[in-house]
């Protein structure tokens, strides 16, 4: 039963995070709390090891929805390295912070975590004022479906935005894309469906420097891990096939919803 619930819910949390960006934490980690508290076959389940187990099951939905990306032509690689630079070391500190941190801590934080970004992706995003020139400094071109998009990303703004993603994404295990989406989209201009699929192409490497602290730090309980893969990647393909097929702004609303529900959620466990 508890291997099924864990393929299960591997394909879900893969489905979701691909498709969004995200990496799958935001629901993996809620989904494992709450069954860790009415099942005793998730008695295992910890706040650590959720963390840890969450980590190593977003490298293979990273790599496989990635891979799905790249066939497509959808990930900008210069930016994706760019914010990357701040989003390692930042989850190599996150991971270690994890250990210090009490359960009530964990379940509010994560909720407030997600509250927030909700809040951030109801802020209208205003035309830019001016256009970019493809050889003007520290602009990036990026053609899809034949439309050629420019944005200007901050190399400065850019490392310590992921150095905090980063600590984030090891200390709640939530593979940092709920923030780094709607972070590209907001302040670099970056368009949803490319915003996605380079934070999927951030996230294996970030969940791979995270999961490979929490293993360090004997975090992972391998037992429950594997039963988590399959799912994963199944779920990694899935969930970029299905993105390509929706819009922008449907991405954003049914991102709201979610983190709406999954923060309130989270906060009220953290408090009774």
């Amino acid at each position: 039963m508890v291997v099924v619930v864990c393929f299960l819910i591997g394909i879900i949390t893969a489905f979701v995070g691909s498709l969004m960006g995200l990496g799958g934490g935001i629901v993996l980690i809620p989904s494992l709390l709450f069954l860790s508290q009415i099942f005793d076959g998730f008695g295992w389940a910890t706040p650590q090891a959720i963390v840890g187990i969450s980590l190593v099951s977003m490298v293979f939905t990273a790599l496989s929805s990635s891979f799905a990306y790249w066939k497509n032509n959808r990930i900008d690689y210069k930016t994706g390295l760019i914010l990357l630079s701040g989003s390692i070391p930042g989850g190599i500190i996150g991971s270690w912070l994890n250990q210090f941190i009490a359960t009530e801590q964990f379940l509010l934080y994560f909720g407030f975590v997600m509250i927030g970004i909700s809040l951030v992706l109801l802020m209208k995003r205003k035309e830019p004022t001016r256009v970019f020139k493809e050889d003007a400094k520290g602009v990036r071109s990026f053609s899809l479906h034949g439309t050629t998009y420019y944005y200007k990303v901050s190399v400065t703004i850019g490392f310590f935005l992921s150095l905090g993603v980063g600590m984030l994404s090891g200390l709640l295990g939530i593979g940092g894309g709920s923030i780094m989406v709607p972070s590209m989209i907001l302040l670099f201009g970056i368009p949803a469906h490319i915003a996605t699929a380079t934070s999927m192409f951030m996230i294996f490497f970030i969940s791979l420097i995270g999961a490979g602290t929490h293993i360090v730090l004997g975090h992972i309980v391998w037992k429950y891990v594997f039963f988590f893969i399959p799912g994963a990647w199944i779920g990694g393909k899935l969930g970029a096939i299905v993105n390509q097929r929706l819009t922008g702004k449907a991405l954003e609303w049914i991102l709201r919803i979610l983190l709406i529900i999954i923060g309130i959620r989270m906060i009220f466990q953290g408090l009774v």
